[in-house]
């Protein structure tokens, strides 16, 4: 901690040549470096980045001139060439990876492409996050030397004509310096295993060779492995077996619904570092302990736009129109959600990347992320967002003291209305009765307009308990067990017929209860 904390102001910072917190400087610096570097490209030349580059005002001539994008979109516009083998398309140079993203809401298998610019910004972004450690209280520094426990998809890459495509895991894996080797845990060899219960079991008998300080990965995951491991060894909790374990790095969605389930297997407090590491690129970390947001990454390589989420800028279904409006960091609201778009050195333009975040301190440019653009619930005008659903979920936990560490929604037909349908994971002794009506009036509180409607077109919430292994093997039948996948928290269309239609196959003898709040 510095003796002495003084907040100048920007005039001052600038008249010593000191620096200044200016976001719009940071991001309009962003948005040069990435028009120098593409402008000879296909997409630069169409686009005319030459002509926004000597612009009075570049932030807005961009917009102006160059049109979003959605993974579709630009896929069968642009992309589909440097699958084929062209050079300088979005970016200078061929594109040689290709990270597998699963796509919850458009393509069932999304090639994103992996420059060496994007992992160079996304390595430098990750270790200012390790140096952000040093203003957090009672860190243990010698777990910081310990092995890094990360699951993820396989790491082994699949080879396409000039290019290897695979996750993103391993992409950053083998692009990864020499001397993180003996810090990465499982090692190379487990985890370019493909089976993932193999890859677990490997794991499991793995675990005692190794002094663990980290832990990364999707909540869901990596609390099955642990338990996985503290049941093998017989353990009170993890650490009896790994004492130096002090930080689990999270990211993917929202921690809370986790956490009582999580720390029963802890011996100890650890801290929990939120990130927001996208196949497209790192664009948010937790660099505050105990903070309830993100940080924004303004200045390295990604130039971020923010369409409010709205009815103006989306249509019901959470396609964004073809013009929406755009603004720019400096322009945005504390407390408004926004979709994202982003503009990266791998070559992404103006693209929406599916997730929206909402502000919660813009001066510090901190956020939380609320959901996603086709994982929300508004069938007559509720407006319910992921982060409700989180929020009334916490909370009903808290209340009956259960862990509910799945959960999805579905908007359904009641009667000439429409209702709400829940499925719960819950292992714990609930009433399922008692615990639809706690969310629905917990929903109420958090969202005005969900009072309003659950008055008149929302007649019902009905709500169903089932075991988290139901969950697991939805997700296996999917062909989406391990690594970076999740359980969608809103359910529509053929995915909600496809659950339904697995829930009527479970045996009656393993099903649980169901209750609905009037």
């Amino acid at each position: 901690m510095p003796i002495i904390d003084l907040k100048l102001p920007n005039s001052i910072l600038k008249a010593l040549r000191l620096p200044q917190n200016n976001l719009r400087r940071d991001q309009l610096r962003v948005l040069k470096k990435l028009l120098k570097k593409a402008r000879f490209t296909a997409f630069g030349q169409q686009y005319r980045f030459d002509e926004i580059l000597v612009s009075k005002h570049p932030g807005k001539k961009f917009q102006e001139i160059v049109p979003t994008f959605n993974y579709n979109k630009i896929y069968s516009e642009w992309w589909h060439k440097t699958l084929e083998g062209q050079s300088d398309i979005c970016w200078p140079g061929k594109i040689k990876y290709y990270a597998l993203s699963s796509g919850t809401s458009e393509a069932a298998s999304k090639y994103i492409p992996i420059t060496n610019d994007i992992l160079k910004g996304n390595k430098i972004v990750m270790i200012k996050q390790l140096l952000s450690l040093r203003s957090y209280e009672n860190i243990p520094y010698a777990s910081l030397s310990k092995g890094w426990l990360t699951l993820g998809g396989s790491t082994e890459l699949q080879k396409g004509a000039g290019y290897y495509a695979g996750d993103l895991s391993g992409i950053t894996v083998k692009k990864a310096p020499f001397w993180f080797q003996p810090f990465y845990k499982p090692g190379k060899k487990i985890a370019k295993q493909k089976d993932w219960n193999k890859k677990i079991d490997e794991i499991v008998e793995k675990a005692p060779e190794w002094d663990i300080g980290f832990l990364v990965g999707v909540p869901a995951w990596i609390q099955m492995c642990v338990e996985r491991i503290v049941e093998r060894y017989k353990l009170n909790n993890i650490h009896e077996l790994w004492p130096n374990l002090a930080f689990f790095v999270h990211g993917g969605v929202s921690f809370e619904p986790y956490k009582k389930g999580f720390e029963k297997m802890l011996g100890k407090p650890i801290t929990y570092i939120e990130t927001y590491l996208a196949s497209e690129g790192f664009i948010a970390y937790q660099d505050r302990q105990n903070s309830p947001g993100m940080r924004l990454v303004t200045n390295e390589h990604i130039f971020m736009e923010f369409v409010p989420f709205d009815d103006v800028n989306f249509t019901p279904d959470g396609d964004m129109v073809e013009k929406p409006q755009a603004l720019m960091l400096h322009e945005v609201e504390e407390g408004k959600d926004y979709a994202l778009l982003i503009s990266t050195t791998a070559g992404t333009w103006r693209y929406l990347i599916g997730d929206t975040i909402r502000f919660i301190d813009k001066e510090r440019s901190e956020i939380i992320i609320t959901g996603r653009t086709k994982h929300f619930l508004s069938l007559v005008g509720e407006h319910l967002s992921v982060d409700n659903m989180n929020r009334a979920i916490q909370m009903a936990g808290e209340k009956f003291n259960i862990c509910i560490p799945e959960f999805t929604v579905a908007g359904v037909p009641s009667g000439n209305f429409f209702a709400h349908q829940w499925y719960v994971a819950c292992n714990d002794a609930v009433d399922p009765d008692q615990l639809a009506q706690s969310i629905d009036e917990l929903l109420k509180e958090l969202n005005d307009d969900y009072a309003v409607e659950r008055k008149s077109a929302l007649r019902e919430v009905k709500l169903q308990v089932l075991s988290e292994q139901h969950f697991m093997d939805f997700m296996k039948m999917k062909g989406k067990i391990g690594g970076q996948h999740k359980f969608p928290r809103v359910l529509k269309g053929k995915i909600l017929e496809d659950w339904q239609q697995f829930l009527n196959t479970v045996p009656a003898n393993k099903k649980q209860f169901e209750k609905s709040s009037h």
